[in-house]
């Protein structure tokens, strides 16, 4: 039985992680956490082991998300090489610092950071891209020869995605959930691209981050067995529905998903 939800939460967090760009772990970091803490299905497992757990099933789903994107030619690789530089070093020292937390306040502070992701996608279409007018101008084609244009500058860029890749390591959510809105505000990047893009870093960020948990014994390995499957299969399946549906009304849900899974991890945690 066990097994059987771990490969659901496996499908479910790599549909909707590359779907909208979030990696798929802000879906199976709470799942787990409530799973094996608030139902008889799990034993306890310790935050560091979740977000182990978590960090290796992003690479599975990055890339496998990854090679269906590069099949649309939605993927900036360019780009996504840029933002690593900052978010690979940063993913390594968030993992780093996960170690010193606590059930109760990991429950907390990954409560509140779904809250304010939530809240993130609640207003992302309300906002307009500020396209800032520094650095370099970045072309890129799709497979239907349009041509799209957006400007970043690679240190401010860098930077940013050092901040992501730090909570990346921390959470064990890929850090999507913050680059692509960073993308789509800042930079200008179409919808299509960013998410894509997204994918591929956090399958480099997941990487690095997975070498730090790893070292540290972080990772169960039969629960990443069992993850893997639906965790591969799902990401090749939120890119195709990334092509077929707008993500308006996904979006929706799962912001009330994680606004609703978020209060939950606080009162919890201050519970406990």
């Amino acid at each position: 039985m066990d097994w059987v939800i771990l490969v659901i939460i496996g499908f479910f967090g790599g549909t909707i992680g590359s779907l909208v760009g979030l990696g798929g772990g802000i879906i199976v970091v709470p799942s787990l956490l409530l799973f094996s803490y608030y139902t008889p299905f799990f034993p306890s497992l310790s935050p560091q082991i979740i977000v182990g757990i978590s960090i290796i099933i992003l690479i599975v789903t990055g890339l496998s998300s990854t090679l269906a994107y590069l099949k649309q030619k939605k993927v900036d690789v360019y780009s996504g090489i840029i933002f690593f530089i900052g978010s690979g070093p940063g993913a390594y020292i968030g993992a780093l610092i996960n170690k010193t937390i606590s059930f109760q306040g990991f429950s907390i502070y990954f409560g509140g950071f779904m809250i304010f992701i939530s809240l993130l996608l609640m207003i992302r279409g309300h906002l307009k891209p500020l396209k800032l007018s520094i650095g370099k101008v970045h072309s890129f084609k799709d497979e239907e020869g349009r041509e799209y244009t957006y400007r970043y500058s690679a240190v401010l860029a860098v930077f940013i995605a050092f901040f992501v890749g730090v909570l990346s390591g921390l959470f064990g959510i890929g850090g999507g959930s913050l680059m692509v809105p960073v993308m789509l505000l800042l930079f200008g990047f179409p919808t299509s691209v960013a998410i894509a893009t997204s994918m591929f870093l956090v399958f480099l960020s997941a990487l690095v981050g997975s070498i730090a948990h790893i070292r540290l014994g972080n990772v169960h390995w039969l629960y990443v067995c069992a993850l893997i499957p639906g965790a591969w299969f799902g990401g090749k399946f939120g890119a195709y529905l990334n092509e077929k549906l707008a993500d308006d009304t996904v979006v929706k849900i799962l912001r009330g998903l994680l606004m609703l899974v978020g209060v939950r991890l606080i009162w919890q945690g201050f519970m406990n």
